[in-house]
């Protein structure tokens, strides 16, 4: 049996009804086996400021840190908001680039988000991928998870009703799962 991996996720949407809590719950109900997700709330974090970090990181950015460190891989969900990704998800890559050590360098990480237009995050998803290979994260390539139209893909309960989704959000995880388990062997090799 192989080792435990342990996940980390940030949601970009702030919302408790998004339809991207909606689709990080459904990935979290199709990870294999062994694997556990915990969620990072990032709603309330200051905005980065220079000036507060002279300070001292804020208590949250350091313990999402932490979470980041003993975490094999992370998953980053973002809605897609004129283009570009939710201002709280960018506030919350920027506070942790600058901690140290900087937790995404070299860990697996999946993105994944729902919109209602067709394109579902396409956009968003390309400016996250440039700032993760700035932040030497290992982005996966595929699958691409970018959920359209997300209105038509949860009850108004909140599960997710399309099995197409379901099948990549499971392929995404199975995906993150031999990322992980690859970084591994590559580390015990050095």
């Amino acid at each position: 049996m192989s080792e435990a991996i342990k996940l980390v996720a940030f949601c970009g949407s702030l919302r408790k009804a998004s339809y991207n809590r909606m689709a990080l719950a459904a990935f979290a109900e199709r990870l294999p086996a062994g694997t556990t997700l915990s969620t990072v709330d990032i709603g309330d974090w200051p905005l980065y400021d220079a000036d507060i970090q002279a300070k001292g990181f804020p208590d949250k950015v350091q313990a999402a840190q932490k979470a980041m460190l003993a975490a094999d891989g992370i998953v980053l969900v973002t809605p897609e908001y004129n283009y570009g990704i939710s201002g709280v998800l960018k506030n919350a890559i920027d506070w942790l680039s600058r901690t140290q050590p900087q937790p995404f360098a070299a860990k697996p990480t999946a993105i994944f988000g729902a919109a209602g237009g067709l394109l579902g995050t396409a956009r968003a998803q390309y400016q996250l991928r440039q700032t993760l290979i700035f932040l030497d994260a290992r982005p996966l390539n595929k699958p691409e998870v970018m959920i359209g139209q997300a209105q038509t893909k949860f009850s108004p309960e909140g599960k997710l009703t399309d099995e197409a989704v379901g099948k990549f959000l499971s392929d995404m995880g199975a995906a993150l799962a031999l990322a992980v388990r690859q970084a591994r062997a590559a580390a015990n090799v050095k």
